[in-house]
């Protein structure tokens, strides 16, 4: 079933009054690929009465007013992605199309979206008392003190800004089950894991981040701050934490626990129609159905630590899998509905080959505060076997119905080469079934300098996996190729850095790239502080940082001209 949109869904369901109201920057789509949809079934499996109000008209109360008030809290997101990631390009360009709107004209979602929304629900319930809770990704990485590339400048947590009541960061299913429970029952919710709050005082067991006003006066004291914060993102090492803004005090309690198996199998098992719910689909295509209707998430997390990717402080550094059984039963029913046409369009997470692969030393004492699991080389008390993923693959393209099952989620190369026993056997199955033509992979830059600042390994394994993907196909009989997704401007990249990266690319690649993006400085990554700071953060030695938008452009066309790009996007 659909969670409610309407006031006669409402009626139909027997309900009188709903308990949580999710707003979302994205149009509702059923799917566990959607965060309100999935936290919104959690909550309803769990006898919470949910409805779900997505892109809200803010200049109006028709929408927002349209499921009446909740009995017990507002949950507000920005949608999957930061709202000014969505709605603008690294060079601060807006964007014409928004693959989460109906229609796909990026006329729905506004700047901020989570401030905006919490400032329409308290323009037109002015009498309300009912708390107002943000999640999602946007809250998530802006819950401290953070840097804003778009307003060039640091602001303080998006409670303060948004006048909201909580976060819940991170992975929301545990957090927003016990406060909703708490307030439910009304029990005290200030001690729940994965919860953030405005004090008056801050805890004194908690650790003190430097304040909003000191970070701002120096680049020095906020870099401190975001490498304790860091270090206090994995959930069984983590303290809580405490950061002063003005005469408050924004509290960060200890990150939810990590899931476990049965509990992620819990989660992916729930029932979605894998549709736009009829209110929103009415209203035009989204474009981004055809990508998740027939995909299915593996695991959550990630210890790759890429510098400019937050999914290591929004989903953690542990990857949590399913089950097998739980990832075939979902394929089969996708397989058994009268529309599918036989190809699932992806079995991954964050990085698809990294399932059922994770540090047993990790799992028991947390992540190491001392070194990262793949740079600058493989930990190796990770211990890689892709047998395991070799076998699930096996087994999904066994199903009945089946055609293709594709990967499209990131695959980490060093990971297959360092994995001596089956890493070979786990990339020629991929080569032989389970891409078609090409297959991307993301090397990011091959400057070894520029590769250091990113967190990741050097070029000489992309070299290597490079040799060893034609020689696979060559014994296969296949003529697949490689395509390389690439960045330029990073932190303490160059002009020079990409016309080495050209150079690379044409004499030992055979390629001239296509998929090229500028950096863009998101909230929350180490790369977002190499670049509001001008430092490295591990050295504290200055760091040449490309700042104007037009020699960033400049960096990106030394790879991929104009012209070209103008051709690609037509051919597209």
């Amino acid at each position: 079933m659909f969670l409610p949109t309407t006031k006669d869904e409402i009626k139909k369901l027997g309900w009188e009054q709903l308990d949580i109201i999710l707003v979302s920057g994205d149009t509702y789509i059923d799917s566990s690929y959607n965060g309100s949809a999935i936290i919104g079934k959690w909550l309803y499996k769990h006898g919470f009465k949910v409805g779900i109000i997505a892109q809200p008209d803010i200049n109006s109360p028709d929408d927002i007013t349209r499921l009446g008030e909740p009995k017990l809290f507002w949950a507000v997101s920005g949608g999957c992605v930061d709202s000014m990631v969505a709605n603008y390009t690294a060079t601060k360009k807006k964007r014409k199309k928004d693959d989460f709107t109906p229609g796909g004209e990026n006329n729905r979602r506004p700047d901020r979206a989570s401030i905006q929304y919490t400032n329409l629900i308290k323009r037109f319930f002015k009498n309300s008392s009912t708390p107002i809770v943000l999640g999602g990704i946007e809250a998530s990485l802006r819950r401290i003190v953070h840097y804003d590339f778009w307003s060039n400048s640091l602001r303080r947590s998006i409670v303060f800004d948004a006048k909201a009541d909580i976060i819940s960061y991170g992975m929301g299913e545990k957090s927003m089950l016990a406060l909703a429970n708490a307030i439910k029952n009304g029990e005290d919710w200030r001690d729940i894991r994965g919860l953030s709050y405005i004090s008056k005082e801050p805890k004194s067991s908690y650790v003190q981040l430097p304040s909003y006003e000191d970070c701002v006066k120096d680049k020095d004291t906020f870099a401190k701050a975001f490498e304790l914060f860091y270090v206090n993102c994995d959930p069984i090492t983590a303290k809580g934490l405490s950061q002063k803004h003005g005469d408050r005090y924004l509290i960060q309690n200890p990150p939810s626990e990590v899931f476990s198996e049965k509990e992620m199998d819990e989660i992916y098992n729930m029932d979605f129609e894998r549709e736009v719910h009829p209110y929103y689909k009415s209203q035009g295509e989204v474009r981004a159905l055809d990508t998740i209707r027939n995909s299915v998430t593996t695991h959550r997390g990630c210890y790759g630590e890429c510098n400019f990717c937050a999914i290591a402080v929004h989903q953690g550094r542990t990857v949590i899998s399913r089950s097998e059984d739980s990832i075939i039963k979902e394929v089969k029913d996708i397989a058994s509905s009268k529309k599918f046409k036989g190809y699932i369009s992806d079995v991954g997470g964050p990085t698809a080959n990294m399932y059922q692969i994770e540090c047993a030393k990790k799992l028991k004492h947390g992540a190491c505060s001392h070194k990262r699991c793949l740079y600058p080389e493989t930990c190796p008390g990770l211990k890689l076997n892709h047998k395991r993923q070799i076998d699930l693959l096996k087994k999904l393209k066994s199903i009945d119905n089946i055609k293709k099952i594709f990967i499209a989620s990131g695959i980490r190369y060093d990971l297959i080469l360092d994995d001596k026993g089956c890493g070979s056997l786990y990339l020629e199955e991929i080569i032989k079934d389970h891409i078609s033509g090409q297959m991307k992979i993301a090397p990011e830059h091959t400057e070894d300098k520029v590769l250091s600042y990113m967190g990741k390994q050097g070029k000489s394994l992309l070299k290597e996996f490079k040799n060893k993907f034609y020689k696979i196909n060559e014994k296969l009989g296949k003529k697949q190729f490689l395509t390389y997704y690439l960045i330029a401007a990073h932190p303490g990249c160059n002009e020079k850095d990409m016309l080495d990266l050209k150079r690379f690319a044409s004499a030992e690649l055979r390629v001239n790239p296509e998929q090229v993006q500028v950096f863009t400085p998101t909230p929350s990554t180490y790369s977002t502080l190499m670049y509001y700071t001008e430092k490295d953060p591990l050295t504290g030695k200055k760091l040449f940082v490309e700042k104007d938008n037009g020699k960033k452009q400049k960096q990106k066309d030394i790879i991929v001209p104009k012209e070209h790009n103008i051709k690609y996007k037509k051919k597209k």
